[in-house]
């Protein structure tokens, strides 16, 4: 249950896709904040999200296997503070194969505005939007991320975009299910909002 209660952490305070998806989850996997219906009836659509000059590409073996080449006109990407000052996480979604919608995120708890430098521990997990399934890494340090480089946007300092390389020496398991994912080094560019509620 702790494992599940950090997933839902790290994925439940985001607006758009992953919503709607709560709901779903709540008899998946039990995250507790899915089960509140008000909260899922309060979900609005998903919308595109503006990523200026973003991308994410990566290869992904085992349950999922496909190359993931997206850049801003394929991509949803926002980032903001995780709960109490513990860092911060990023969100990237977008579609692989015939459309299949999956989202990544990466949670990075020693991260610190205006901070870059490597290997910052990472919370990695793979969403498969349409069907529900989670991978992750769960309480496992098995990810790390470099951040390469951060630049302001929206004239705002607290509006950055940020560049970096996330890189994992083990698969992610399965929340539910008994089947893993591999990312190879995961390049990313996206935005990261501090002052994002």
């Amino acid at each position: 249950m702790q494992r599940i209660q950090r997933i839902c952490a790290d994925y439940g305070r985001f607006p758009g896709k992953i919503g709607p998806l709560l709901y779903l989850a709540a008899s998946l996997s039990g995250c507790e904040a899915a089960s509140d219906p008000a909260a899922v009836a309060a979900t609005e659509p998903a919308i595109a999200h503006q990523c200026g000059d973003g991308y994410l590409t990566t290869e992904l073996f085992g349950a999922l296997e496909t190359e993931v080449r997206w850049t801003a006109a394929d991509l949803e990407c926002e980032g903001m503070p995780r709960p109490d000052g513990d860092g911060a996480r990023l969100r990237f979604a977008g579609t692989i194969g015939e459309q299949k919608p999956i989202a990544f995120i990466i949670a990075l708890p020693d991260l610190q505005r205006g901070d870059t430098g490597k290997e910052y521990i990472s919370n990695v997990t793979v969403i498969e939007e349409g069907n529900g399934r989670f991978y992750s890494t769960a309480d496992s340090d098995i990810c790390w991320t470099d951040i390469v480089a951060l630049e302001n946007v929206r004239d705002s300092v607290a509006s950055v975009a940020v560049s970096g390389l996330l890189y994992c020496v083990a698969p992610l398991s399965e929340v539910n299910g008994d089947s893993d994912i591999s990312i190879r080094d995961l390049e990313f560019r996206g935005l990261l909002d501090w002052n994002a509620s």
